[in-house]
């Protein structure tokens, strides 16, 4: 048999292989290039950038815990242009797909932020609205059906790059979610995001994080993903990219068997910097071991009992 065909193709954006390395793990890219290419990713979901610079939450704002991390970091980043000036050119000099991943307090932040990079060569917008909406006394626009509509279509009406919408698993039920972003013109969605946990230090009796609360990340919410990314691959005709404590070739291919078209990887780069590459190694050994063509070919084909 010839080498499988590992490449996707996401909404008219082609990945060579399906490894995204998720946002607010990666930061740009910069500090990996020093390891290896970047172009050995499919592509790279970028640190969650805003309209204008972010400070980001007081420390302390990350913390262990049993398998996984907790994380309130709250968006530090440097706002869209610098985003644009610096880190792009630097980018798409990679064969690489890049994604902005963008956030705000308001629609208006948003529309104004997806409008801005509709002016550049990014190949992809994911919109994280898992982020508090300062008008609406500090709701979240990913929790409620209205919410996520809402910003779906006016980040729709601000570009015509495609749009990747990033769930909060936070939900009762997050397929009602991405049914609602579908409608708004949502071109994919991507899922989990942390689900909201707690650590206290048993001798302060203060939370370990200074935010008290924070978001939790890796191995420990892989099943979680992988039942939310089953459900929503059989609720929507829009591809699913499934995230969420993957750490390995096989944890890519069982969410690529519950419904991800690819996948994005994150905390697991914390402790191997080199995950992703030995994901998209693992996969291709993986297809020709079982003597399957092309990646496609897995999604979605769990077999319920």
């Amino acid at each position: 048999m010839s080498r499988p065909d590992i490449s996707v193709n996401i909404c008219g954006v082609r990945l060579k292989n399906p490894i995204i390395a998720a946002s607010g793990t990666y930061g740009f890219g910069e500090e990996y290039t020093d390891l290896y290419p970047l172009e050995k990713l499919g592509g790279i979901s970028c640190k969650g950038t805003t309209l204008l610079p972010k400070d980001g939450n007081i420390p302390p704002r990350i913390a262990e815990t049993p398998s996984g991390i907790l994380n309130s970091v709250g968006l530090q980043n440097p706002g869209v242009e610098h985003f644009i000036n610096e880190d792009l050119p630097r980018l798409k000099r990679q064969d690489i797909a890049v994604i902005a991943n963008i956030a705000g307090a308001s629609i208006e932040d948003y529309e104004k932020t997806a409008a801005r990079l509709d002016e550049t060569d990014v190949d992809m917008i994911e919109l994280n609205i898992s982020c508090p909406n300062v008008k609406q006394g500090g709701a979240t626009w990913g929790v409620t059906c209205a919410g996520a509509a809402s910003v779906t279509k006016a980040v729709r009406n601000a570009t015509k790059k495609p749009i990747m919408v990033k769930l909060t698993p936070n939900v009762t039920d997050i397929t009602e979610i991405a049914k609602a972003v579908e409608a708004e013109g949502a071109d994919a969605v991507s899922l989990i995001n942390t689900l909201l946990g707690m650590r206290i230090d048993i001798h302060t009796r203060r939370p370990i994080l200074h935010n008290n609360v924070g978001g939790l990340s890796g191995p420990a919410v892989f099943p979680v993903a992988v039942r939310m990314v089953w459900q929503v691959h059989n609720a929507v005709k829009i591809p699913v990219i499934g995230m969420g404590g993957i750490a390995s070739a096989e944890d890519a291919v069982e969410m690529m068997l519950a419904g991800a078209s690819a996948v994005q990887i994150g905390t697991a780069i914390f402790t191997d910097p080199y995950v992703p590459v030995k994901a998209a190694e693992g996969i291709e050994k993986y297809l020709s071991d079982n003597g399957i063509e092309k990646i496609g070919d897995i999604v979605g084909q769990v077999k319920p009992w």
